[in-house]
């Protein structure tokens, strides 16, 4: 069994949201304020034990702040379950009004829904269709006290969908409320002695920033947790010698001379300063060892060292990436253990695993992160870790602009297989920083990706990551492989794509042109020629698609560059390049030619014999902002 679907409606900073998840590994990917924590504990009030009773205390602050008036709206938490266990427990969830089960169901939902108690739904049902000053009314008297949590099984209502949530909550602009409750669509109500969180198996590993505080105590220490886990299976024989033991270690402590001495020191100084009346009818000193089994588990620690083989430490002397690690690691160990219990499903929800993990232990992490029958949804801001995830098992959570709520997108929805396998061929740890982003700015080559945010920044005095805009080197002209990606049904985002149309700066060919110039000059041609196909698939690909748009360089980068009078920027490079004087004064030259054929076949040279990172990387150094 798995989640297929989360649907969140007036849930925190989700107004109405879709999640859609694969059976094995999920990644949420976010920005800071998105809410993939809210989405956890969405997830968290359904299916984990210990959040259970949160639920029944869902407040105020828990409505979307986009809703005018949260008072008569609902909050729905919507999972959809696939692959459903035949189990009589899990399939009694899923039952119909009368109480009877029916033909075992392989696909169904479990919903979480805080609502007005049945009084105030009624009174909204009586008001008269557009009576807006009645509603008014009405929801002015209306308190946090007056809503109820209910969880509900098997409701076959599509939450997402505007018109279900106006049928089933009412019309707010028409004034119209529903008389009764459609259970098809919203559920029927389970029992709160029934909970599909006692036949699961869920694990939730929180954001790992510092967590050695957890690791002193013992409510959340996960050494602590894993030991009771494990010891469930010993018995009292298996204590009993380990018992006597410390019982007669206790009563040795006690019984030491100096022990005593001070004992009887206390009790005989404090008779001697008020008197025999005031003084405490025994006094002694006793050693606590604990003699419980469950103590005894509690006064275990960990003995590590990262470094030296000849010191042991605590965690306290771990560095905090070593201690998230070990936390993680055994937050995976008690989930290995609780596999093993029998249960129907398994769940592990993981939050921003990347916190003080060094690179290459994220990547090898999340490549081995991988269990039998066990659904895995982690958040995410890694290049390293996305760079693992598959993009078709991915769901992006942006901000609108100028709203307190979220868009929710999945960046392969709608695209076929072999789409797909281009996009996730791409997306390495460079590039899927686009999914971070803003806005993208889509590039071929490299002197591109180096230059262009330098002279942005020069020249507008901020730079692009101030803007949330992140600049992607395809390496190619293959821009549709990741532009796909970029689409209403996929991924809303504003995405520019700057490339080369290649056309000739050299004149005609004539027969006095020797044959090292001819040959440039057709090599120019065939380029301008596949430029301009280039550059017609592509307004064709960008015309119906309002999130993508071409910007063109008429030549080549470096010949435009010169174009726009900037010139003199690679000629203060040129020193940089050649190391004789005459070469230098003759490229000079050249580039301060107004010719195009001139100075576009000798910045061409430049960067040939330079390398055209190399020069981006020069040039870097010396615009400013008049560029």
């Amino acid at each position: 069994m798995y989640i297929s679907e989360l649907v969140l409606v007036n849930y925190r900073n989700f107004k109405k949201s879709k999640f859609i998840f694969d059976k094995d590994i999920n990644t949420i990917i976010g920005e800071n304020g998105t809410g993939k924590t809210n989405l956890f504990r969405a997830i968290r009030l359904l299916l984990d034990d210990e959040m259970l009773f949160r639920a029944y205390k869902m407040g105020v602050d828990d409505f979307n702040h986009e809703v005018d008036d949260w008072r008569g709206h609902w909050i729905i938490i919507n999972l959809t379950f696939r692959e459903i266990s035949h189990d009589e427990s899990i399939q009694s969830i899923f039952i119909h009004e009368a109480g009877v089960l029916e033909d075992a169901v392989s696909e169904a939902t479990y919903n979480l829904i805080f609502r007005p108690g049945l009084s105030k739904r009624i009174e909204l049902s009586k008001l008269i269709s557009g009576d807006k000053d009645g509603l008014a009314k009405l929801r002015g008297s209306i308190t946090i006290d007056d809503y109820e949590v209910v969880f509900t099984g098997k409701s076959h209502g599509d939450f997402y969908d505007e018109n279900i949530y106006k049928k089933v909550v009412g019309d707010f602009d028409k004034v119209e409320f529903p008389r009764t409750i459609d259970s098809h669509t919203v559920g029927w109500i389970i029992p709160k002695q029934i909970s599909l969180s006692k036949d699961i198996s869920f694990t939730f590993i929180k954001a790992l920033r510092d967590v050695v505080s957890d690791f002193n105590g013992n409510k959340k220490n996960p050494l602590v947790e894993l030991l009771e886990l494990k010891s469930e299976t010993l018995t009292d024989s298996d204590y009993s010698e380990i018992i006597n033991s410390v019982v007669s270690l206790n009563s040795n402590i006690e019984m030491l001379p100096d022990v005593k001495d001070v004992s009887g020191g206390i009790h005989s100084t404090l008779r001697e300063a008020v008197g025999e009346a005031f003084s405490p009818t025994v006094l002694s000193i006793k050693s606590k060892l604990p003699e419980k089994p469950a103590e005894l588990l509690k006064s275990l620690t960990l003995s590590i060292s990262e470094g030296s083989i000849n010191f042991e430490g605590k965690i306290t002397d771990m560095s905090l990436g070593g201690a998230n690690l070990l936390f993680l690691i055994l937050k995976i160990l008690k989930y290995k253990y609780l596999i093993n219990k029998g249960k129907v499903a398994n769940f592990i929800l993981i939050e921003e695993p990347e916190a003080h993990l060094h690179t290459h232990i994220q990547k090898a992490l999340f490549a081995n992160l991988d269990f039998e029958n066990t659904q895995i949804i982690y958040s995410t801001h890694s290049t390293q870790i996305s760079e693992s995830s598959k993009v078709s098992k991915v769901n992006i959570i942006s901000k609108k602009e100028g709203e307190h709520c979220v868009d929710v997108c999945q960046p392969s929805h709608g695209l076929n297989s072999k789409d797909i396998t281009k996009l996730e061929r791409y997306l390495d740890a460079k590039r899927s920083n686009l999914l971070f982003a803003k806005k993208i700015i889509l590039v071929e080559g490299d002197a591109e990706e180096i230059i262009i945010p330098v002279m942005f920044k020069r020249y507008f005095g901020v730079s692009l990551d101030e803007l949330g805009v992140s600049l992607v080197n395809v390496g190619s002209t293959g821009f549709q492989n990741i532009a796909n990606i970029f689409d209403e049904k996929r991924l809303r985002r504003r995405c520019a794509i700057i490339t080369d149309m290649d056309k000739s700066f050299y004149k005609k060919i004539h027969k006095k042109d020797l044959k090292t110039i001819k040959s440039k000059k057709r090599k120019a041609l065939r380029s301008e020629k596949i430029g301009k196909e280039r550059a017609e698939l592509l307004d064709k690909y960008c015309d119906s698609n309002d999130f993508v748009k071409p910007f063109y360089s008429k030549y080549t980068f470096e010949v435009d560059f010169i174009i726009y009078d900037n010139q003199e920027y690679i000629i203060d490079s040129l020193s940089e390049i050649y190391s004789h004087k005459k070469k230098i004064k003759d490229v000079t030259s050249d580039l301060r030619s107004l010719d195009h054929e001139i100075f576009g076949d000798r910045v061409l040279g430049v960067a040939k014999y330079a390398g055209k990172g190399w020069l981006a990387l020069a040039l870097s150094e010396k615009i400013n902002h008049e560029v």
